[in-house]
C-alpha cells in the first residue's frame, strides 16, 4: 500500500530587518511548525526571541512531508548522476535534514540544505555552505562515500549520515541512539514517498 505523508510547513519569509526584531515560533494544529516575525492566530506560540541567528534547532524534528525540491531539482538530477546515488535519496535526506531551506543551521552548526558541519565541508572543498550546488554536490558525494563504506546498506547509511560512520562500525549497526533511529525511520519512510510520488517505482 503507497502511503503518503502529508504536511503543510507554513513558513513567513522575514525581511532583512526582521532580524533586528521579534521572530516568533510556532507549533500549528498539523503538528507544523512556523517562523513569523507577527502573532499569528490559531497557532501556539512556542518561542520568542530577537534574531533568527542560531535558530535552526528550533524547528528541528519537525514533522516530514512532500517537501518542495523543485528549485533545486536540477542540482539533485546532475548530483545523482554523477555520483551514483538515487535522487530520491538526496531528496529525502534533504527534506529531513532542513526542510528544503538553504539558510538552515543546527545548534551544533551544521548548515544548508544537507546540514554539512565544517569538516565534511572541508573535505568535499566547499567554500560556501549555503550554496545550493555545492552543499548538495557535497552531500550526495558524502552519500556516496557512505555507500561504498557500508555495501549499500540504507539504513547504514542514512544511521552513518547521522551519527557518523565509525558510531555505525562501533555498534555493528544502527547506534542505540533515540535521535539517530528517529532519523533513519524518517529518512526511510520519506525515501519511500519521494519514489513512488516523484520517480514512479517503489
Amino acid at each position: 500500500m503507497r502511503r503518503t505523508i502529508q504536511l503543510t510547513l507554513v513558513i513567513v519569509l522575514l525581511s532583512a530587518q526582521a532580524s533586528r526584531a521579534e521572530v516568533f515560533f510556532y507549533l500549528g494544529p498539523n503538528g507544523e511548525k512556523m517562523v513569523s516575525d507577527r502573532p499569528v492566530s490559531g497557532y501556539h506560540l512556542l518561542h520568542r526571541r530577537d534574531s533568527l541567528q542560531n535558530a535552526g534547532h528550533i524547528l528541528a524534528n519537525r514533522p516530514v512531508g512532500a517537501g518542495e525540491p523543485v528549485e533545486f531539482q536540477a542540482y539533485i538530477i546532475s548530483a545523482s548522476e554523477r555520483f551514483g546515488v538515487d535522487p530520491a535519496l538526496i531528496e529525502a535526506v534533504i527534506q529531513v535534514e532542513s526542510g528544503f531551506n538553504p539558510n538552515a543551521i543546527s545548534r551544533k552548526g551544521a548548515t544548508g540544505l544537507m546540514q554539512l558541519m565544517s569538516d565534511t565541508a572541508r573535505q568535499y572543498q566547499v567554500t560556501d555552505r549555503h550554496n545550493p550546488r555545492e552543499n548538495i554536490y557535497a552531500g550526495a558525494a558524502h552519500l556516496r562515500s557512505l555507500m561504498d563504506r557500508f555495501q549499500g546498506q540504507l539504513p547504514l547509511v542514512i544511521a552513518a549520515y547521522n551519527a557518523g560512520a565509525s558510531a555505525v562500525e562501533k555498534y555493528r549497526g544502527i547506534p542505540p541512539f533515540p535521535e539517530t533511529r528517529r532519523y533513519v525511520t524518517k529518512v526511510m519512510n520519506v525515501h519511500t514517498v519521494f519514489r513512488q510520488q516523484r520517480y514512479g517505482s517503489e
